[in-house]
């Protein structure tokens, strides 16, 4: 999934030139922390910044014999910079030190570019939603058309939508943003807290407040449910695509572009290809959650079982979810609506959909609830089986037309009721709001 999917930028963060930055850096942002407090030669420390530098391949090679990958990255560190002054890389630190809080700088990493991507999903939203606010077409409910709607209340339900998967990814970024130097068990025997709360701050994280050999993998799954709850947001974004776009509805279809196929025997065929792709990214996203979550139980101080999930799951889950995102983006951005077809869907149940305006008319009127629903459900009945239309049969009820005037009952089927306070949503839901950003991390 990382290679065909991903872009530079989030492909970036899981390379392994990447990955083993970070692990320099907080290596050597713990000398330079040992060195402030004195239990560590202020000199070697310059040095070792100056001098230490990550080679990949030599990296594997050592690996390959040790068969512990941090292992081999300290011996390849002091093979650069010499014994004397690369016996303090790993001073006092055991591999989860690293490993974990490592971890976390590429998950605030992935987590700031997803949430540019959202950032670009929001806006492609707002500005379909804006363009189309009084699109009017028919609302469904169990897929049976209820009552009018518009294009653009239904987007800013969506634009609503993906603000909140904002909000919860910027929480679940900061619960993730949190690094560990306490050593094998988590009690600094070996490294002051002090230390860690220099390397911490340093690298733009905060100290977990007490871990053992391990950050908690409750953050983690945090990070997980919130891109699970995003990528279930954009699968029914593209359902609703994909119901629009079917040939009996046909409201609205993805844009077709010069020379597209859409198949390779029907030539007439123009199908949802991108939403359907979407609906299926969803679905590898989703299905890393219950590992996020069965990584949380850990063997008393630690055991490495959550660690071959999280190389596959971390990469694979943002990469897919990033992808996921733009390609929805790029969809809304150019769907193609069809108003006339919406209208005619509108109207093919021939008025009823302002069943419930004469309902309420009834009520107002003095006619009780009951009564009042017995008296349109049979005219709405017998326009349904019958293909009449509702509107005339409304006028030709006598006990209706005992409580309704003739302006009553064609202010019922005034469309423009239904529709009067799009204005009041869309203010509530486009109001300017704070700015809920991750803080930047080193």
């Amino acid at each position: 999934m990382i290679d065909r999917y991903s872009r530079p930028e989030m492909r970036e963060i899981w390379s392994e030139e990447n990955k083993l930055a970070r692990w320099l850096d907080i290596e050597l942002a713990a000398c330079d922390a040992f060195a402030e407090i004195g239990l560590m030669p202020a000199d070697a420390a310059a040095r070792l910044r100056e001098r230490a530098s990550v080679n990949v391949e030599r990296v594997q090679e050592i690996e390959a014999i040790t068969r512990h990958d941090v292992a081999a990255f300290v011996q390849s560190i002091e093979e650069v910079v010499g014994a004397e002054d690369g016996r303090f890389i790993h001073f006092g630190l055991t591999s989860s030190d690293i490993l974990d809080t490592a971890f976390a700088l590429q998950l605030v990493q992935a987590g700031n570019i997803l949430i540019e991507g959202l950032d670009a999903l929001a806006t492609a939203i707002r500005k379909r939603a804006v363009e189309h606010r009084h699109t009017v077409m028919v609302g469904r409910s169990h897929g049976i058309h209820a009552e009018p709607t518009t294009v653009g209340h239904v987007l800013a339900i969506w634009y609503d939508e993906v603000k909140r998967n904002r909000r919860r990814l910027v929480a679940a970024i900061e619960t993730v943003s949190v690094g560990k130097l306490s050593g094998s068990v988590g009690t600094f025997t070996h490294v002051p807290p002090s230390v860690e709360e220099r390397v911490c701050a340093q690298l733009g994280l905060r100290p977990a407040p007490a871990s053992n050999q391990v950050i908690q993998r409750d953050r983690h799954a945090e990070y997980f449910c919130a891109m699970a709850l995003i990528a279930s947001s954009l699968e029914k974004f593209a359902v609703q695509v994909r119901h629009w776009q079917r040939t009996e509805v046909s409201e609205a279809e993805e844009f077709f572009h010069k020379g597209q196929k859409g198949s390779s025997s029907m030539p007439h065929k123009r199908n949802p290809v991108l939403s359907e792709n979407v609906t299926g990214l969803a679905r590898l996203v989703r299905g890393y959650v219950m590992p996020a979550l069965e990584n949380v139980a850990l063997w008393h101080e630690r055991d490495i079982s959550h660690s071959s999930v999280e190389r596959v799951a971390a990469p694979d889950a943002t990469v897919t979810l990033d992808f996921a995102i733009h390609r929805l983006t790029g969809l809304i951005d150019k769907l193609v609506f069809y108003p006339d077809n919406m209208m005619r869907n509108l109207r093919k149940t021939r008025g009823l959909v302002f069943s419930q305006r004469v309902l309420m008319a009834l009520i107002q009127a003095g006619v009780g609830r009951d009564t009042a629903y017995s008296l349109v459900q049979r005219n709405a009945m017998r326009a349904w089986e019958q293909e009449l239309d509702f509107p005339a049969l409304v006028r030709e009820d006598d006990d209706i037309r005992a409580n309704l005037s003739e302006t009553d009952i064609e202010e019922c089927f005034d469309l423009q009721h239904n529709l009067r306070h799009l204005d009041a949503i869309f203010a509530r839901v486009f109001e300017e709001q704070g700015d809920d950003r991750p803080r930047e991390h080193a």
